[in-house]
């Protein structure tokens, strides 16, 4: 399993730039679209036409699978509408974070496979659904690659995202008893919350760890460290045939390895033509290495 998160991390880094850029910046515009034109005709038809519908699908409506995204201001009313456009804006600039982080694609495939389970699920239990909780999804990435973020809740306090997160996953587990106390326990509608966030499960897997307390986290660091006890050492009386030592990640430019020098930061550049290494002296100080590139120094 892990190798094939390496994998996919790879694939993610080599094709970060392909996909929908600022995908929830257009999924905020057209809410706001959405909800002008349901404004000005009071029968409400673009809405009925965009929210998901099981009858409607199997009849052929298949943009009812995607489409129900852009209802999202259209599914609260009252004072709610004022928290719904607020949360829109704060998605979108979480989906600006995650974008910078991941890039486009692997950020456009993180809301895609969110909105397939959800889509997947309604037709299953024939249930009408949301983008509510899958909008979740984005703040719960977010709260897992910066637990330690501050923000301002109500615009005065500064809260860290990490308790904020812990905060939405108790408001979904209190709907799902909530859904499973009148709905009962077989009619599955106790999923409805928790199917949209399966993504985050899905994409970040150990790192979930990140939102535990610090303390639980160092509990487990040392009951893991007195079962193993592993030998930080093991590669320094290795070498290779060449003399070199082992190692995982190494320097296009200077050679250096994480063996030889452990604290010392690497990252893989997603502007050159394959999967090269470089040093933190050196991700922002080298020459881009291009197919021409490589063509000319295999020719000489």
């Amino acid at each position: 399993m892990k190798e094939l998160r390496k994998r996919f991390e790879r694939f993610c880094l080599r094709n970060r730039n392909k996909g929908i850029p600022n995908l929830m910046m257009w999924i905020g515009i057209g809410n706001v679209l959405v909800y002008v034109l349901t404004a000005i005709d009071p029968s409400r038809l673009v809405y009925g036409a965009l929210t998901f519908s099981r009858a409607g699908i199997l009849r052929g409506e298949v943009w009812r699978l995607f489409s129900y995204v852009l209802t999202y201001l259209l599914d609260v009313s009252g004072v709610q509408m004022i928290l719904a456009m607020i949360s829109l804006f704060v998605y979108y600039q979480f989906g600006r974070l995650l974008e910078s982080s991941w890039g486009s694609f692997r950020f456009n495939l993180y809301y895609l496979t969110g909105l397939l389970l959800t889509d997947l699920f309604g037709l299953i239990i024939g249930s009408g659904v949301s983008a509510v909780a899958l909008n979740l999804s984005i703040f719960l990435a977010v709260a897992t690659l910066a637990p330690e973020m501050r923000m301002l809740l109500f615009f005065i306090i500064p809260v860290k995202i990490k308790y904020l997160a812990w905060f939405d996953l108790a408001l979904t587990v209190l709907m799902s008893a909530l859904y499973m106390g009148s709905y009962g326990f077989l009619s599955f509608a106790w999923l409805l919350p928790i199917v949209p966030i399966m993504n985050y499960l899905l994409f970040f897997g150990r790192d979930i760890r990140n939102l535990l307390p610090a303390s639980m986290n160092r509990r487990r660091q040392s009951w893991r460290a007195a079962v193993r006890r592993p030998n930080v050492h093991w590669a320094d009386g290795y070498r290779s045939k060449t003399g070199e030592r082992p190692y995982r990640h190494k320097c296009t430019v200077c050679g250096r390895t994480d063996t030889d020098y452990p604290n010392l930061e690497f990252r893989y550049c997603s502007k050159c033509s394959g999967y090269y290494c470089y040093c933190i002296d050196h991700i922002n100080n080298h020459a881009h290495i291009t197919e021409e590139n490589r063509q000319n120094k295999s020719n000489i």
